[in-house]
């Protein structure tokens, strides 16, 4: 990370990307930096360009985009670093703007757009056909201010020039804390103001290792006399977090009454029943024990098709055990809402109020060249182990919630309440001598939780891999609780 102080600037970027400034350009070799101050200033029709001395190697574009909801601002934009473009949505809170505190929203994959998230699940519209949104009454922004971003690069809307890329998540996690510093650094109305990470899928293995570097860059931002971020939480939904509890727990959700009645023959319980002792040794000495790439690859694979594919092959969602698949998983991934939601985004006029580089071909819900280069790198097998990272986070004081649907099967709530119950940190102790127990929502039961030191863990009745989705009023008053630090 670069620290010396170089030119600070704030620029207008229109579409031709020929950059104006604001006001007269700073003195570099004086190190003089000034914050754009409000978002008031932005405009609709041209980016504003954000930079920061601390930060030499990236810039933010931002712009206001009223879309979704007229009813609160919203700004998109783009996080530069070199080649590499990342695209954002911000959508201010509904309540109190000025107070309420900061969300940062990212999908799984890896290479699968927060647009889903934002469009589908949380988002404050969610689009109802190919070219038309509709207001949603519990989004998260009903009680946060809430940015959606689109990475790791080459996912949405961001893009890369030169084939530039990332496929660990060490190394995406640079970019998005650089994008937090330098955003809040130029409107200090959120400076200090309560940041929480969140995500779902694979981003339970994004999200731990991003909020790691976030707390580790804010003892380089005080050095350098910067307010840090103040990094509160991180919510986990649905997690692939700890990819060999949740391989092993592909049984439950299938052979047992873990959420529904078992979905599979007797006699192919009986087989996956013997195959899950052998697949949790494998699984340890190949990748735990002593780490070896091929023979961890190996053992995983061998164990997630003896485990998991039976469920696979009924033909049922892995999304969601209560449903069957509608459509083609290559073509829905068992949504055809997502088809609605590619065609909206794809839109010339949608586009064009968000303000979408020209240099990025049609957009995809998911990019699966990048979840195979990540799958290349061992980033959700090899060391360090993404639990590792979550207790380094409880250890210094950051809360963490681990959520789940209760029929989600590819990332379900009995592999996450497993890798909790046995996380090895100080407060372990007193997280497992906790009861799990129900929690409601005006009266009706919503789920499980059990939580202590900082951790928690909740579930959702009915709520599938995009627990928001199906039980957005759950979600919500979920979040809500959370942020407020408020009981279950």
């Amino acid at each position: 990370m670069k620290t010396a102080f170089l030119l600070a600037s704030v620029c207008l970027v229109a579409a031709s990307h020929v950059q104006q400034p604001l006001h007269k350009p700073y003195d570099a070799a004086l190190g003089q930096y000034e914050p754009l101050g409000t978002l008031d200033a932005l405009s609709e029709t041209a980016f504003a360009v954000l930079r920061h001395p601390a930060f030499g190697a990236h810039a933010v574009r931002v712009k206001r985009s009223d879309f979704c909801d007229g009813g609160v601002a919203a700004y998109t934009g783009y996080v530069d670093t070199g080649a590499r473009h990342l695209f954002f949505y911000f959508f201010e809170s509904r309540g109190a703007p000025d107070e309420d505190d900061v969300v940062l929203w990212m999908n799984g994959g890896p290479g699968c757009s927060s647009s889903m998230g934002l469009f589908m699940e949380l988002g404050p519209c969610r689009v109802t056909s190919s070219n038309t949104t509709a207001y949603h009454p519990e989004a998260w922004n009903e009680k946060a201010n809430v940015f959606f971003i689109d990475q790791p690069v080459n996912t949405g809307f961001s893009y890369a020039e030169y084939g530039e890329g990332v496929t660990r998540s060490e190394d995406a996690a640079k970019d998005i804390a650089a994008f937090l510093a330098i955003f809040f650094a130029h409107f200090p109305r959120f400076q200090g103001r309560a940041v929480h990470l969140a995500g779902e899928s694979y981003a339970g293995r994004m999200v731990p290792v991003f909020a790691s570097e976030i707390y580790d860059q804010n003892a380089r931002l005080l050095r350098d006399g910067l307010t840090p971020i103040n990094l509160t939480s991180i919510m986990l939904g649905n997690g692939q977090t700890d990819i060999f509890s949740m391989t092993l727990s592909f049984y439950d959700m299938t052979c047992t009454a873990a959420s529904l009645p078992p979905v599979l023959p007797i006699s192919t319980c009986v087989r996956i029943k013997q195959a899950v002792p052998r697949c949790e040794k494998m699984m340890r000495e190949a990748c735990v024990d002593r780490f070896d790439s091929i023979s961890c690859e190996d053992a995983v694979a061998v164990c997630r098709a003896e485990i998991g594919f039976p469920y696979v092959a009924t033909g049922g969602n892995p999304y969601d055990i209560s449903k069957k698949c509608e459509g083609e998983y290559d073509d829905t991934m068992c949504y055809p809402l997502t088809k609605d939601i590619a065609a909206f985004l794809n839109l010339p006029s949608t586009r064009a109020a968000l303000g979408v580089d020209p240099a990025v071909p049609s957009f995809a819900s998911c990019n699966y060249d990048i979840l195979n280069a990540f799958a290349r790198a061992d980033d959700a097998l090899a060391p360090p182990f993404t639990t590792d990272y979550v207790a380094g986070l409880l250890e210094r004081g950051v809360r963490v919630l681990v959520y789940a649907g209760s029929v989600d099967f590819i990332c379900n709530w009995v592999g996450n309440a497993a890798w909790v119950e046995k996380l090895e940190w100080s407060g372990g102790e007193a997280y497992r001598g906790q009861e799990m127990r129900g929690w409601d929502v005006g009266g009706r039961a919503a789920g499980l939780t059990k939580g202590a030191e900082g951790l928690r863990f909740v579930s959702i009745y009915g709520g599938g891999h995009m627990a928001p989705y199906d039980r957005p009023k759950e979600a919500l008053e979920m979040v809500k609780r959370w942020l407020a630090d408020e009981p279950f």
